[in-house]
Parts: C-alpha cells; structure tokens; sequence
C-alpha cells in the first residue's frame, strides 16, 4: 500500500547514528571544557566533528550526488523536517570542525570557545531532528511513533556521546560521562517502552523480525553499558572503556532497530490499514457520544 522508502540502511542508520554522537558529544564537550576536565573536552570535540562530517557523508550518498544536499540550501522551508535538517548541519558542522580545531591547535582560544558554545547550543537540535525527519513520513513504525521517537533518539545521542567519553576518558574526568549514560540509557528505555504501549500492533516491528534483533541487543548492551559505568568505571580505566564501547554500540543497535522496523512496518498492509480502522471506529465513538450529549442537552432546554 505505501512506496517502499528508497533509504539505505547503513547510510541512513548511520546518518541517524553519527548526528546524535556529534550533536550530544558537543554539549558534554562544553561541559567537561567549564569544568576542568581538557582531555574529555578534547575527545568530544574531535570526535563531535569527526560524527558530524561522517554523518553529511552518509546522507549525501544516501541522496546520490552531493549537489542534491547543496540545493536543499537554496530555500530555508520551517514546515520540512528535511530542510531544517539540512541548515542544522550546515550551521553545525562548521561550529564543531572551529571547535576541534582550536582544540587541537591551541591557537585562537577566544574563537575556540565561540564554536564550542555554538555546537553546544545546536547539538540537542542535530540530535533530535532525523526523530522529527523519520515520522514526518508514512511508514507507520515511524509516524506513529512522533510522540515518543524524538526521546529515543535523544536518549540513544546521550548514551554514544558518554560512551564515546567514557572510551577516551581518565578515570579522572569521566564522573559527567557516567552520570549521562545512566540518564540517557534510562530515557531511551523508558521512551522505547512507552513508544511499543501506545503503537499497539505496529509494535510488533520492533519486538519481532531483523528490528526486533536490534531492539534487544541495543537494550542488553545500554543495561550492561550503564551498569558498567555506575560500578567500575570511575576505577578501572579498562571497565570505562568497555563500557563506553558497549554504550555505543547500543546506540548504533537502536538505530538500527528503528531503521529495520519502520521498513518492516511499511511492507505489511496490515501495520497501515487496522491503525487507521481503529482511529476512524474512535472518532465515530467520540462523534456519536458528543451527538448524543447534544440531543439530551437538547431535549432538557425543552422539558425546561
């Protein structure tokens, strides 16, 4: 019933997954830069503007030719989710590579500090806009997700940024990293479990089948992630960076997952047309009760 989405999986899971590490790596990497802690700052900054350009890379394959991306600059629409998307990386990405080139460099600190507040500021956006992009479509796993899916992707950005620090981190700069990978795990689970109650019988997309695979490894990785992070990381150097590289692999399995199951959902009439049967049977509810109010109202005016 619906044309199958032209994206392809790495390039699009990928595009997904690099924009969330940059996006939330620049907002740890301002952090750990006001609190004294250079060599996590230096880490997410590179790593930030390493994401980001791999992140554009994957999306300009996606599309075919990199003029395809230059000529979504041509017009800056506020209703397209693809558009938006576009100016973000194009703001961003030049704000994250000043960022770690001052960093790296260590000249012009002022301009330096500039870019980071900039990434900073546009990070959680460049995190969460591919939710907005991916449900601004007709693949029901995605659109009928758009409540909840800019939180599991916000939440699965936190969790990669603190892996990613936690893996190039000392021990004694990595107590923000541990503290956002249980916060972002958390509310990456939780946004997940929420989003599968309210789907109903779409979620089966991501329970079962190639989406359903990655769904639960991204949940047994983030759970061992997290809880390496809360017990062995502030001590052992080795236990950090296994955990930071269980928390990134986490994040890459949601996206993945996500990927997998909104195609799969697409593919099954059923995912499209037993949602829309059960919306169209409640708004007859809801109509005919509000008709019914309105007759007794009705008819008590004129028993009045």
């Amino acid at each position: 019933m619906l044309n199958q989405p032209a994206w392809q999986p790495l390039n699009i899971a990928g595009y997904f997954f690099l924009g969330g590490l940059g996006g939330a790596g620049s907002v740890l990497a301002a952090g750990a830069g006001l609190t004294g802690r250079p060599v996590m700052a230096r880490a997410l900054k590179t790593s930030s503007a390493v994401a980001v350009v791999g992140s554009a890379a994957a999306l300009i394959h996606d599309l075919g030719r990199p003029g395809r991306f230059v000529n979504m600059l041509r017009v800056f629409k506020p209703t397209s989710p693809m558009s938006v998307g576009s100016w973000l990386l194009a703001a961003y990405g030049p704000a994250s590579g000043v960022a770690a080139l001052c960093e790296l460099s260590g000249r012009m600190p002022r301009l330096g500090r500039a870019a980071t507040a900039g990434g900073a500021l546009l990070g959680p956006a460049v995190a969460a806009y591919t939710a907005v992009l991916a449900a601004d479509t007709a693949v029901p796993g995605w659109h009928d997700a758009y409540r909840e899916l800019p939180f599991v992707f916000v939440g699965s950005a936190a969790t990669a940024a603190s892996g990613m620090a936690l893996a190039m981190s000392p021990t004694a700069e990595n107590g923000p990293a541990r503290s956002a990978a249980l916060a972002g795990t958390a509310l990456e689970n939780a946004a997940v479990k929420a989003m599968e109650r309210r789907l109903g019988l779409v979620a089966e997309v991501y329970r079962d089948g190639t989406g359903g695979r990655w769904m639960r490894a991204a949940e047994t990785l983030s759970a061992a992630g997290a809880a390496g992070a809360a017990l062995l990381a502030g001590r052992s150097r080795l236990a950090a960076g296994v955990s930071g590289l269980a928390l990134l692999a986490a994040s890459a399995c949601t996206r993945l997952g996500i990927f997998h199951g909104g195609l799969e959902s697409s593919k099954d009439p059923k995912y499209t047309v037993v949602p829309q049967r059960e919306r169209l049977r409640r708004r007859e509810q809801d109509g005919g009760g509000a008709d019914q109010a309105g007759r007794r109202g009705q008819d008590g005016a004129g028993d009045g």
